[in-house]
């Protein structure tokens, strides 16, 4: 396929089930997502790059803000916060499994109707942490 500022990439193998195990039929939130020993491993050694990936996958940086009355003025704060959303209850354990183990506080809110599920990092040192790894999403 070609199209301006556009790279398709194909590959196939016979191979491609041992190299990711987690792929199969049906929608990944219906099926069991988990890490194979050996990409624990990887992920172990390198988790600040599976945190990049997922949120630049699933995720976002955002300028939230809210409004707090100070001397009976409303003033409004702005912060920075991370969100990542996915209907995969095991790809966001995945992922807060990771936030734990590099330790950054997260929060995660109820299921939606639509099965999705968001977890937040929204404290100063949480989210500065993450602004060191995880860089601007393309």
């Amino acid at each position: 396929m070609r199209a301006t500022g556009c790279t398709s990439v194909v590959g196939t193998s016979k191979h491609w089930p041992c190299l990711i195990p987690q792929h199969g039929p049906g929608p990944k939130h219906l099926r069991r997502i988990a890490l194979e020993p050996w990409q624990q491993e990887i992920v172990d050694a390198h988790p600040w790059d599976f945190l990049r990936g997922l949120i630049h996958s699933d995720g976002c940086r955002i300028t939230n803000w809210t409004t707090r009355t100070v001397g009976g003025v409303p003033k409004r704060y702005e912060y920075p916060r991370y969100f990542f959303t996915n209907t995969s209850t095991d790809i966001v354990r995945l992922f807060t499994d990771t936030l734990d183990a590099v330790g950054v506080q997260w929060k995660a809110t109820a299921p939606r109707p639509t099965g999705q599920i968001n977890v937040s990092v929204a404290r100063k040192e949480s989210v500065a942490l993450m602004d060191a790894h995880i860089g601007p999403k393309h």
